[in-house]
Formats: structure tokens, C-alpha cells, sequence
């Protein structure tokens, strides 16, 4: 087991930017990069509070998703958008060179680093959901996505789940919900390359049913995710 445990918070889908390369693509897309389509809304604002706060590293992409997805694997389907498909075969290769490639072999070589260390990373991939999907409301306010194959990130999450229910009574805590924790996903990818002990990947997802004003999570809502995870990594 490592002697001591770091916190790392990234966001994958933090903003719905636009390269200037790529423009003329997405003329008449406003309000798509504006939906859920473009980005995930609420998610970078309290992805930056959680990391300051806690002191924790960050790394986020503010490029839209509508490009290249930062959270799928290389043989996903939905790798590109229905706009980004349309480009030639040189202009994804610029994409996965220029926008892909570097993001996720930071993220490695970050994570790499500490667990070299001698840290155990427990990686925070923070994210937000449609309250509807195809006509089906989403039953839940805060998902904690993890392996259940993998202990160390069962434990955590169910740790973190009973610190957010005492906190947040009011709220629905659901583990592995809205998606499966085993999806394909930066966390299930790097799963396969550290080992359950040095490596914990979970994703964090919020309900955008919550949103207020500038887009942005209530501070009740902040404030308890901020103070369970203090409880779950206190300072030396």
C-alpha cells in the first residue's frame, strides 16, 4: 500500500471553445455547443473550486467535445461528433495529434509520476448530466462512478458516498448512476494501465437540474463535496 494518497481533478468537458481552424464547421452551431452536446455545464467551475481549495492538480480541455471527445478511446463511435466525421482524414489526424494525444498523455504522465513516488492517485474526473434522456428523467442528483471490481475504489466511494448523505440529506447519492462505472471512459482507460492499489479513477457526475445562475452549482451543493473529500483527505 502507498505511504500517502493524492488527489488529482481533471475535466474533460469543461468548455465548448472552438479552435479558429476549425470555424467554418460550425457555422449555425451555437446553441448545440451551448447544450450538453457542446460540454458539460457546471462541471468546470467546481472542478476549479474543488482543485484550489484542496490544493489538488488540475487538468481540463476547454475545446467542445463536438471536436474530439477526450473521454472515449480511440475505437469509440463517438470518438467525433456527426460534424467532426465529416472532416478529411488528415483533419482528425491533426485532431487526435494536436488535441487528443497531448491532454491524455499529460494525464498519464502525471499520474505515472506520483505513483512513482510512491503515492496512492486517486483521480477525480469531474462531469455533468442532462436531467432527461430520451424522455427519461434521471434519478439522481450526484453519481459516484467507479469499478466495483476494484476495491480501493469501492471503499472510497462508498466512504464518500455516507459523508455526502450525511451532509446532503436532502440530495439523491447514487453510485454508478447515471452511467456505468465501467464504461469507456480516461478512467477505464488508465485502469488498464495502473494497478488497483496505486490507481482509484472516479468519475463525478452532477445533475444539471441543479444549476443556477452563470451556470454554476448551488454553494450548498459545492460546499458539501468540498468538506467530504477534506474528510477523505485530510491535511498532514
Amino acid at each position: 500500500m502507498a505511504e500517502r494518497r493524492q488527489l488529482f481533478i481533471s475535466c474533460e468537458h469543461g468548455g465548448n471553445q472552438v479552435p479558429a481552424y476549425y470555424q467554418a464547421y460550425f457555422l449555425g452551431q451555437k446553441e448545440r455547443l451551448a447544450s450538453h452536446q457542446g460540454y458539460d455545464p457546471g462541471a468546470l467551475p467546481l472542478a476549479r473550486m474543488l482543485a484550489r481549495e484542496l490544493a489538488s492538480p488540475l487538468k481540463k480541455s476547454e475545446t467542445t467535445r463536438l471536436l474530439v471527445d477526450l473521454n472515449r478511446s480511440r475505437n469509440s463511435r463517438t470518438l467525433f461528433s456527426d460534424i467532426s466525421r465529416r472532416l478529411d482524414q488528415a483533419e482528425k489526424v491533426r485532431l487526435i495529434t494536436e488535441q487528443y494525444l497531448p491532454y491524455r498523455e499529460q494525464v498519464t504522465e502525471k499520474i505515472n509520476s506520483w505513483i512513482v513516488a510512491g503515492a496512492q492517485v486517486v483521480h477525480l474526473s469531474v462531469h455533468s448530466f442532462t436531467p432527461v434522456l430520451y424522455g427519461t428523467p434521471r434519478n439522481a442528483d450526484v453519481g459516484l462512478l467507479y469499478n466495483p471490481g476494484r476495491i480501493e475504489e469501492k471503499r472510497f466511494c462508498q466512504a464518500w458516498k455516507r459523508l455526502l448523505k450525511q451532509r446532503l440529506p436532502e440530495l439523491r447519492i447514487r453510485a454508478n448512476y447515471p452511467y456505468r462505472g465501467t464504461a469507456d471512459g480516461l478512467v477505464s482507460s488508465l485502469r488498464g494501465l495502473f494497478n488497483s492499489q496505486d490507481y482509484l479513477g472516479i468519475e463525478l457526475e452532477l445533475n444539471q437540474a441543479q444549476l443556477g445562475a452563470g451556470k454554476r452549482f448551488p454553494h450548498a451543493l459545492q460546499s458539501g463535496l468540498l468538506e467530504t473529500l477534506r474528510e477523505l483527505f485530510p491535511s498532514d
